[in-house]
């Protein structure tokens, strides 16, 4: 196995947003590209990665291939890559080994961990909510909302999606209208409304590192889906359970 990649930060900024979540993760490598599917240890987020063959300039592969890796030390190596770097990745007896290749070629080792053979399988959601629109606003809304409240809902009506986060003096609205920027598609019947954790979303909005767009789909009391896409590189995506009011 060797595959190599001449933009670092599809890997990088991905394994940094990653690692926020889950401590250590398998990664499938396979002939249409890296796959990852993680849950962090509370159980209340699932991380789904896919990292493309195409965006590789090198994808040589000869067998599919399972690693066990831990995030924290995987981030801290590709914490040391710069924009202009190439990486390469390779097994080699038991370790991940990782070159950066610009002026200088840098190469580090990382031990492969025998992993619990569990498979996460991602869920089958139905939603009657889809929302598009800039990843950046997005990420506004929810540090606006994380001023006021641990929690923020996501509130669809027709055309109109709103963030909300109420605190015990203070409250944050933040309104968007269906247009050429944020595109709301509903087939409720009604308003919709959902609450998730801000600290969750603070470190899922990331993501916009990835991504200029970000999608959205949520139901009442249900899992929230975010998906970042950067098409023919990598998307990353995240189901987020529900703050469930009590009574």
């Amino acid at each position: 196995m060797k595959l190599t990649l001449a933009e670092p930060k599809y890997l990088k900024e991905s394994i940094m947003i990653i690692s926020d979540l889950v401590d250590e993760a398998q990664f499938e490598i396979k002939k249409d590209g890296i796959e990852l599917v993680a849950m962090d240890p509370a159980n209340a987020a699932m991380v789904i990665f896919k990292l493309l063959a195409s965006a590789f300039t090198e994808y040589e592969l000869k067998d599919e291939v399972k690693i066990g890796i831990n995030l924290s030390n995987l981030k801290q190596i590709l914490r040391r890559a710069k924009p202009a770097d190439m990486i390469t990745l390779q097994v080699d007896d038991k370790k991940l080994k990782i070159q950066l290749k610009s002026n200088s070629t840098r190469t580090f080792s990382l031990p492969i961990i025998d992993m619990e053979e569990k498979e996460q399988r991602i869920p089958e959601l139905k939603f009657p909510v889809k929302i598009t629109m800039e990843a950046g606003i997005l990420s506004e809304a929810v540090e606006d909302a994380d001023i006021v409240s641990e929690s923020v809902s996501l509130i669809a009506d027709g055309d109109k999606f709103r963030v909300s986060a109420e605190g015990d003096l203070s409250r944050a609205d933040i309104e968007l209208k269906s247009g050429e920027e944020t595109r709301v598609e509903s087939s409720a019947k009604e308003k919709v409304r959902a609450k998730y954790s801000v600290e969750y979303l603070k470190k899922m909005m990331s993501g916009s590192k990835l991504a200029d767009k970000v999608t959205l789909q949520f139901n009442k009391d249900y899992p929230l889906r975010l998906d970042y896409i950067a098409i023919d590189r990598v998307a990353l995506s995240f189901i987020l359970a529900p703050r469930v009011d009590e009574g």
